[in-house]
């Protein structure tokens, strides 16, 4: 339990829940309170899946920026390689993820928005990148990821603009992937991986780890990885449980092994 991020379990869903009011803007002790929430998420088996909320109010607005006024090149040289990597360690849950948006989710609130599968906001939400309005880019993940989840001209003028967007043209460019009333926010995320709790734990995070790996190598490699991740359920009980259901014509019931 940190001071700022808490990981909190409740029927195979764990919560990732930023608590920093009054805009749980990301600093150094947020940073790596979010990489051990990822981190105990990732190795707790009891967490089927994981959605990321900021609460009522505000997902993230961003870096703490007061710890950039005056920042130096030397310091930022180690900072960002830490930011980068607590961020890419959410990203890395092997598991379903999804982002719960209200409020606001710009700068490094976007990109931890970014690092999840989906992205669940509420209707009168802002998300965006505005890192140039203050001479610099995004630096957590914000060039590469946005590039490759909506196109790069797309990302481009987010990124060179600086400009926010609303919860329509979110859904409109494939940044959001569901819209609904800021109450219902968290609920509907609930709702979209409650269904991954009871379903074939080892084949969805080979199913993650595909996609994602197969999207930075070229489409030989990426058949690779398929073919020997598929290979590689052969050996568990999930795919005999699977299969055997299919043929005796009744629902699975996985265990995650």
């Amino acid at each position: 339990m940190g001071e700022f991020v808490r990981l909190e379990v409740s029927g195979g869903i764990g919560t990732i829940r930023l608590d920093r009011p009054p805009m749980n803007a990301v600093n150094v002790r947020v940073q790596e309170e979010l990489r051990e929430a990822a981190q105990a998420a990732s190795a707790d088996d009891e967490i089927r899946a994981v959605v990321v909320f900021g609460g009522e109010k505000v997902f993230a607005a961003g870096a703490d920026i007061t710890e950039f006024t005056t920042a130096t090149y030397s310091r930022m040289v180690s900072r960002a390689g830490a930011l980068t990597s607590a961020i890419d360690t959410v990203a890395r849950i092997p598991k379903p993820v999804v982002a719960a948006i209200t409020g606001y989710a710009l700068g490094g609130g976007c990109e931890l928005a970014l690092a999840c599968d989906w992205r669940v906001v509420a209707d009168d939400a802002k998300l965006g990148q505005p890192e140039v309005k203050l001479g610099l880019i995004p630096g957590a993940g914000g060039t590469q990821r946005l590039a490759r989840l909506i196109g790069p001209a797309k990302a481009k003028d987010l990124i060179f603009s600086g400009r926010m967007v609303d919860a329509e043209e979110s859904l409109r460019i494939g940044l959001a992937d569901r819209v609904v009333p800021a109450a219902e926010v968290y609920a509907t995320a609930l709702d979209l991986v409650r269904p991954f709790v009871t379903g074939p734990a080892l084949a969805l995070r080979a199913a993650k780890q595909a996609i994602d790996g197969g999207l930075d190598v070229d489409l030989d490699s990426g058949l690779a990885l398929e073919s020997h991740l598929f290979t590689g359920l052969f050996a568990t009980d999930d795919r005999v449980e699977g299969t055997t259901a299919f043929v005796e014509k009744r629902r699975p019931k996985f265990t995650g092994r």
